[in-house]
């Protein structure tokens, strides 16, 4: 799930050496925190948060799939 974050977040920035995800686990939760430059922020988070929070469907799928719950923080 770590690459798949770190996949879309890439394809989404205009400076993908700069992205960075960590994870943390807690219990049946990941939270994947997802650091970008600080001219990239807006595109990850979009007009009025759209962008960010197709996203998180997208992750929630994915984590569903393996039978845990994805949580995405972007952090600045």
């Amino acid at each position: 799930m770590r690459e798949f974050v770190e996949y879309i977040a890439k394809e989404l920035v205009d400076d993908p050496d700069a992205v960075k995800v960590t994870e943390e686990y807690k219990d049946d939760k990941i939270v994947f925190k997802l650091k970008v430059g600080e001219n990239d922020v807006g595109k990850i988070i979009g007009k009025k948060g759209r962008t960010a929070m197709a996203f998180r469907v997208l992750l929630s799928a994915v984590a569903a799939k393996h039978g845990k719950r994805g949580i995405l923080e972007v952090a600045d």
